[in-house]
Parts: structure tokens; sequence; C-alpha cells
């Protein structure tokens, strides 16, 4: 069991890494956001309910670690014409939290809500992130993230930037 202390520095850093990812989203560096996943991470982003198997019922993202770093590649071909020109984003991020760990993972979860400003309107997107972090070389990484969205269980726009 963590000490006090030892909790408090633990919480510290995972809320730095959680504010650092949500600026390198919406500053859309996307390099820079690639870097903080492990080789073996996934990216899940549920469709219709939070509990699905995203083995046998679609997901709008269910991305392993080859998929993130195509993603990435394709979104800095400039060739995403839904993100011509870049929606301005800006995201809020509250209700960290330390959830415990899992197979030497740390775990964490965290509320945001992502405002887009983009030629086809502004839109307010809202979510549950559930983090299992891992420590490589000293520094935090993403070994899973799953966003819950708030709608998914609507047609939704097109995800075309880092949710």
């Amino acid at each position: 069991m963590l000490s006090q202390e030892s909790s408090a520095t633990l919480m510290s850093a995972v809320t730095a890494f959680i504010y650092k990812e949500a600026r390198l989203q919406d500053e859309h560096a996307y390099e820079a956001w690639e870097a903080l996943w492990t080789d073996d991470g996934v990216y899940w982003v549920p469709a219709n309910g939070d509990d699905i198997d995203p083995e046998k019922e679609m997901s709008i993202i269910y991305d392993n670690r080859s998929r993130i770093s195509l993603r990435i590649k394709q979104l800095l071909t400039g060739k995403r014409h839904t993100q011509t020109p870049q929606s301005r984003l800006r995201r809020l991020v509250s209700n960290i939290e330390l959830t415990g760990e899992q197979n030497g993972d740390i775990g964490a979860a965290a509320n945001s809500m992502i405002f887009e400003s983009s030629l086809r309107d502004d839109t307010v997107w809202c979510a549950r992130n559930e983090y299992r972090l891992r420590i490589v070389d000293g520094e935090l990484k993403i070994a899973y993230k799953k966003v819950i969205l708030v709608n998914n269980e609507k047609a939704l726009y097109t995800l075309s930037f880092l949710i």
C-alpha cells in the first residue's frame, strides 16, 4: 500500500501527465502525443454504450499501437479535409483520480469537456477517460486509454482530431 506521501506524489505526477496529454491534443502536436504511448498501447472510444465488447461490436475508435501510428501519419498528411483548417480545440479536464493498480499499471480516470470550433460549427464533446499508465524509462506512458463519450449512443460528427 502506498504511503500518504507517495500517493500524493503519484497523484501529482498523473495529474501533470493527463494535463500534458490534453495540451498536446489541443495543439495538434500529433507526434508528441504519439510518443506518450507504450509499444502495446490500446486507444478505445466505444460506440453504443460504455462497456461493449470491442472485439464483437462496433467502436468509434479501437486502435492498437500500429493503428495509433497510422492514425497520426494520416493526420500529418494534411489531407484530412474535415481538418482544413484545423479545428481549434480546448479541453477542460477535471475529477482526476487514481483507480488502483492493474498488472503493475497505474489506473487513473478523469472527466473531460472538449470545445471544438471548426468551419462546420462549434461542438462540445464530454467524456470520461479511463487510463492505464505505465512507467517506462522513468516516464509515464499510456498503455490503455478508453474515452467514454457521453453521447456515444447517437450519430456523431466526424471525429477527425484526437479525442
